[in-house]
């Protein structure tokens, strides 16, 4: 049974946040797995520009300053995104993150963008999957010696929910990495409510999106699925064909979770930060209102009981009123298909088991 270490946010005289971040890392078992000498990854996502519910950067200077404790060398990473956007090659994704706060003065860390200066730096890693044989890891990733995943844990609209499993999968997969898991994701456009306003053209990165007859259409033989179209379409005219789409998207996202662990037995650690729930990914240029209060901190060595612990956590929650929720606000409810109720978010915990990334079966020690 896997450990999974929890924290609320509760604090006082004696013991800020900070120090409760350093103490969950050090029983989670850090010093176990960073070595002195090791270049340790330290896995974040940045937050795209406007976007605000994104790890504090003080939280990763905390982190940074607990693995230099032990002697290692950390450098925060992250990787290209499909879509235009603040993050779409390494210039533009380090602007924004220093932007955001992680310069090298708040975060005592250089960064690094994993996958190089266009998203193709990527090493080949093979894996035992049973959707997929071989996986497309950012090199820097790969060369680590060792690694600390940072999740903000919130909703996500193709996966339900995204956790340590999605930072590993899809965070660390180079762009090639990303197409292929996204590659059954192509939207569609209702005809009846689209008004041509042609945002959806400007917004693609691959041509994949034409205006005929005042209509806005999608080729799915052009079209990356890496759905920037549904995000910025003003009157949501743009959906993801649910029939298949989210099922796959999770099931090699979890594949290529193992592949960016492959070759780290033992030498990969997770903190998911259970704040500012919001009901959609960080990669958009805003943040909506959380859907639950703050919970807590929660680490451990397992990704997929880390991941079943947060989601666990999350549904016993009270829901927030006013927020995007718009079913399960009682304790126990589901508030990821509160949100999201065509996702069938388990799906990812569920493969990540089958492949031996980690067990959903954990046991929730307070610390």
């Amino acid at each position: 049974m896997a450990k999974v270490f929890f924290t609320d946010m509760r604090t006082g005289n004696n013991e800020n946040l900070f120090d409760k971040i350093a103490r969950v890392l050090t029983v989670a078992g850090l010093a176990q797995t960073v070595a002195e000498g090791d270049l340790t990854a330290v896995k974040i996502h940045f937050g795209e520009k406007g976007n605000h519910t994104y790890i504090r950067p003080v939280f990763a200077r905390r982190v940074v300053e607990e693995i230099k404790k032990l002697g290692a060398l950390p450098f925060l990473t992250d990787s290209s995104t499909l879509y235009t956007g603040q993050r779409k090659e390494a210039v533009s994704a380090l602007t924004c993150a220093i932007e955001n706060g992680f310069g090298y003065a708040c975060v005592n860390a250089p960064l690094v963008i994993s996958d190089g200066l266009r998203g193709v730096t990527e090493t080949e890693i093979e894996i035992d999957g049973v959707l997929l044989k071989k996986t497309y890891i950012g090199t820097e990733i790969v060369e680590a010696d060792s690694m600390v995943t940072m999740t903000h844990f919130k909703c996500h609209e193709l996966t339900g929910f995204g956790g340590a499993i999605k930072n590993l999968g899809m965070g660390c997969a180079s762009r090639t990495g990303k197409l292929v898991q996204h590659s059954t994701a192509a939207p569609t456009v209702s005809q009846k409510e689209c008004i041509g306003c042609s945002i959806c053209l400007r917004s693609c990165a691959h041509h994949a999106i034409v205006i005929s007859g005042g209509k806005a259409a999608i080729d799915p033989q052009r079209c990356a699925g890496c759905t920037r179209c549904i995000s910025v379409c003003p009157v949501k005219s743009i959906n993801i064909q649910w029939n298949a789409a989210a099922d796959m998207i999770m099931r090699k996202m979890a594949e290529y979770a193992k592949g960016a662990v492959t070759g780290k037995a033992g030498k990969v650690i997770y903190i998911n930060f259970i704040t500012q729930v919001s009901p959609a990914c960080d990669c958009y240029g805003h943040s909506d209102a959380p859907i639950v209060n703050d919970i807590g901190i929660c680490t451990s060595t397992d990704p997929v009981a880390i991941d079943q612990a947060c989601a666990d956590l999350v549904n016993a929650a009270h829901g927030n009123e006013g927020s995007a929720l718009q079913s399960g606000f009682e304790p126990g409810g589901d508030k990821f298909r509160g949100c999201w109720p065509e996702i069938p978010w388990e799906v990812q915990l569920e493969h990540g088991e089958k492949i031996g990334l980690g067990s959903r079966t954990y046991e929730l020690v307070r610390v």
